[in-house]
């Protein structure tokens, strides 16, 4: 398998234009405080226990699912651009992948990608099925937090 299609079947892509400026997107994620408000999949609350929003620095929280249970994340920055770009390393047995988050002027607002790429094809395609809707239900809850925080949002 080439190269490329090998990253492709590694690789899942979610992405959407949200009516916010780059800056007010960034700021969103940025500010560890705003991030534990819309962070993760609909139902889901936070707790942040360090972001350090730099190259090397550590981002752990832990998502509370609305059944009860908790889960532990630990990341690792490895580009931070702002208002542009941030990429990480998501440390975790169970889907350990590469994340490049960017954030491009959009007619009408910002579009916010990000771009995973897991360890192998089959790790893809064992997840995908979760993180893709999850992924969806995190846009919501950030396009709900910028019209709530943004005051020149509808």
């Amino acid at each position: 398998m080439s190269e490329e299609k090998n990253e492709a079947a590694r690789t899942i892509v979610s992405a959407r234009v949200l009516p916010a400026s780059r800056e007010a997107v960034w700021a969103a994620f940025s500010d560890p405080t705003r991030l534990a408000l819309w962070w993760g999949p609909s139902g889901f609350t936070n707790t942040i226990h360090a972001f350090d929003l730099r190259p090397g620095g550590r981002w752990r929280i832990t998502l509370h699912a609305p059944d009860g249970a908790n889960y532990l994340n630990e990341k690792t920055f490895s580009e931070v651009v702002p208002p542009e770009r941030v990429k990480f390393r998501h440390h975790q047995p169970t889907h350990d992948f590469e994340m490049a988050m960017t954030l491009v002027a959009a007619c009408g607002g910002t579009r916010v990608e990000w771009r995973m790429v897991f360890a192998s094809a089959a790790e893809c395609a064992r997840v995908r099925s979760f993180i893709e809707p999850a992924n969806e239900q995190n846009f919501d809850r950030l396009a709900a937090h910028l019209v709530q925080t943004t005051p020149s949002l509808p």
